[in-house]
């Protein structure tokens, strides 16, 4: 990572113990990455809310049991209303103001970071343009290969099947910006995986 994010390298070690569950030691790093180049399409952005936010919206899934994620979280009907999308939202606003406390953020940060986090899959709409940066940033990972390798385990599919899932959803994306890279990072997948063949 580049010198201008290390000042959030304290962020990172405080948060990586609650990073060990669904694979959000890798989630949580793609998505990341894609939020720092959403951010330069908008200068406006708070850069700090935006990544910090990314940093730490899934950290909740910590406290639930992986059985009940992709139980509920994954495999059931209206799965981002389901309850455990609930609980690991308050769970990662509670985490997550505990490591920006503990590293040193201020009070306002705080809280509008933890506003993103608390309903970041469950609130029908964004509240802000920070909000819509996260939301993109959260989905984007996905259409990269590792996301669609991921992706096949959460919801027990093929490649071609979860491409399929992923494309369904680009008009769910907040910015045209984010669907743009989606759109490109999905073709780009389908390539690699020979989706025209298997």
């Amino acid at each position: 990572m580049s010198a201008d994010l290390s000042r959030y390298d304290p962020v990172w070690r405080a948060a990586e113990p609650y990073m060990r569950a669904r694979k959000n030691d890798v989630h949580i790093p793609l998505s990341f990455a894609w939020c720092v180049k959403l951010l330069d399409h908008f200068p406006e952005a708070d850069r700090d809310v935006c990544l910090l936010a990314i940093l730490l919206h899934d950290i909740g899934w910590w406290a639930i049991d992986m059985d009940e994620i992709l139980e509920q979280g994954f495999r059931s009907e209206n799965i981002l209303q389901s309850d455990v999308r609930y609980r690991h939202e308050a769970e990662g606003v509670r985490l997550g103001a505990q490591v920006l406390q503990q590293t040193g953020w201020s009070g306002d940060v705080i809280a509008q970071v933890c506003e993103i986090i608390d309903g970041h899959d469950t609130r029908p709409e964004p509240r802000h343009l920070n909000d819509r940066i996260v939301r993109d940033s959260d989905k984007l990972w996905r259409y990269e290969v590792t996301g669609t390798a991921v992706g096949c385990d959460w919801f027990g599919e093929t490649p071609v099947q979860n491409c399929d899932r992923n494309e369904k959803i680009l008009p769910k994306f907040e910015t045209e910006p984010g669907r743009a890279m989606a759109e490109a990072e999905l073709a780009k997948t389908r390539a690699l995986l020979l989706a025209h063949l298997l």
